[in-house]
C-alpha cells in the first residue's frame, strides 16, 4: 500500500509539473481560449478577415474626418508619419474652412490586396495595396501597425506607387510573407539605417539612391530653387526612426526587402536685407505660427517606400508622400 500511494503521488507530481510548463507557454483569456504569447511564437501578424476589417475601419474613418476637417475623427485609426501628416492637413483645411470640406469625395478603395507576414514580437502589421479613385492610377500602400492585441490597427505609413510598382513579395505555401529584420546586413542599406542614409543623401548626393523623381531630381530641384534672386533657401533633413517612426521591411521575391521609413524635414525660406518672403498660400498660412517678414522656416514630415536589393546596389524610392506640419515665420 505504501509503494502504491508513493506511486500515486510521483505520477500526481510529473502531471502537475506537466501542466505548469504548459501554462508557462499559454495563456487563457477571459473567454476561455487558449492563446500562444505573440511575444515568442512566429504567427501570422493578422487574420485576413481582420485585416480586410482593419482597412474598412479605417477608409470609413478618413473619409469622416477629411469631410468634417476633424482629425478627432481619425486620430485612433493613424499614428507616426501618417498621423504627423494628416492632422495638419486637416488642421489647416479646418481654419480656412470651418464649415467642412465643400470638395469632400469619399475615398474608395477597390482591388485590394493584402500581404500578412509572419513574425514574432511586436509591433506587429502588414501591407495594404489598393487602386483608389484619388491620386490618378496610382496604388495607395498602407501599412497597418499595433502593439498590442488589446490596441486597435492604426496606419503608420502611406505611400502612392506608381502601377506595377509594388513589388512581389515572397510567401510561403500557406501565404504568408516575411518580415525583414531592421538590422539585417543581407541588404544593400540595413533598414534601421535607411533614413539617416537618405537623408544625407539629399544633402550630399551620392550612388546609394537611384536616379529618380525623389532622389537626383529631388535635389536638383533644391539647387535650382537656391538660386532665386533675393531669396535664400536652405534644407535641413534629419532621421525620425524612434516608435512609430520605426522602419517596417518586407521581402520581395528577389530576396530583396520593401522597407517603409521616415524622414524629417525643414527649408529656410530667408529674403535680401529690404526684401520680404513671398506669401505662402493659404494652407500654408493656416500653420503659421509668427509673422512673415524676413523668413519663414517649413517644417514637414516624409514616409518613403523603398526597393532595398539583396547584397548590393542602387536603393529605389517606389514611393514618397511628403507633408507639411508646422511653419514659423521672423
Amino acid at each position: 500500500m505504501t509503494r502504491e500511494r508513493s506511486r500515486r503521488r510521483l505520477r500526481r507530481r510529473d502531471r502537475n509539473a506537466l501542466i505548469a510548463a504548459s501554462l508557462t507557454a499559454l495563456s487563457v483569456t477571459a473567454s476561455g481560449c487558449v492563446v500562444v504569447h505573440g511575444e515568442r511564437e512566429v504567427l501570422p501578424a493578422a487574420t485576413r478577415a481582420e485585416a480586410a476589417r482593419a482597412l474598412t475601419a479605417f477608409t470609413d474613418a478618413y473619409n469622416k474626418a477629411d469631410e468634417a476637417y476633424d482629425s478627432s475623427l481619425d486620430a485612433p485609426y493613424v499614428t507616426g508619419a501618417l498621423a504627423d501628416i494628416d492632422s495638419a492637413r486637416l488642421k489647416a483645411g479646418r481654419t480656412n474652412s470651418p464649415s467642412g470640406n465643400a470638395d469632400h469625395t469619399p475615398l474608395t478603395l477597390t482591388d485590394v490586396k493584402i500581404t500578412i507576414p509572419k513574425k514574432a514580437g511586436w509591433p506587429r502589421w502588414f501591407v495594404a495595396d489598393a487602386k483608389g479613385n484619388k491620386g490618378g492610377d496610382a496604388r495607395w500602400v498602407l501599412v497597418f501597425t499595433r502593439n498590442d492585441l488589446g490596441e486597435r490597427w492604426q496606419v503608420a505609413y502611406l505611400t502612392l506607387m506608381a502601377p506595377g510598382a509594388v513589388p512581389q513579395f515572397r510567401t510561403d505555401e500557406d501565404g504568408w510573407a516575411e518580415a525583414v529584420p531592421a538590422d539585417t546586413s543581407q541588404l544593400a542599406v540595413r533598414p534601421d539605417e535607411l533614413s539617416r542614409t537618405y537623408a544625407t543623401y539629399l544633402k550630399s548626393g551620392g550612388k546609394t539612391f537611384a536616379d529618380g523623381r525623389d532622389t537626383s531630381r529631388l535635389r536638383a530641384d533644391r539647387k535650382k530653387a537656391a538660386e532665386k534672386p533675393g531669396l535664400v533657401r536652405q534644407f535641413i533633413d534629419e532621421p525620425l526612426t524612434d516608435g512609430d517612426y520605426a522602419p517596417l521591411a518586407l521581402r520581395t521575391a528577389d530576396g530583396g526587402a520593401l522597407v517603409f521609413f521616415t524622414t524629417h524635414h525643414y527649408e529656410k525660406r530667408t529674403a535680401y536685407t529690404g526684401g520680404t518672403v513671398p506669401a505662402p498660400n493659404k494652407d500654408v498660412q493656416a500653420l503659421v505660427k509668427g509673422e512673415v517678414k524676413q523668413s519663414l522656416t517649413l517644417e514637414s514630415i516624409a514616409n518613403e517606400a523603398v526597393l532595398d536589393p539583396a547584397g548590393s546596389g542602387a536603393v529605389q524610392v517606389l514611393g514618397r508622400v511628403q507633408g507639411l506640419t508646422a511653419a514659423q515665420g521672423e
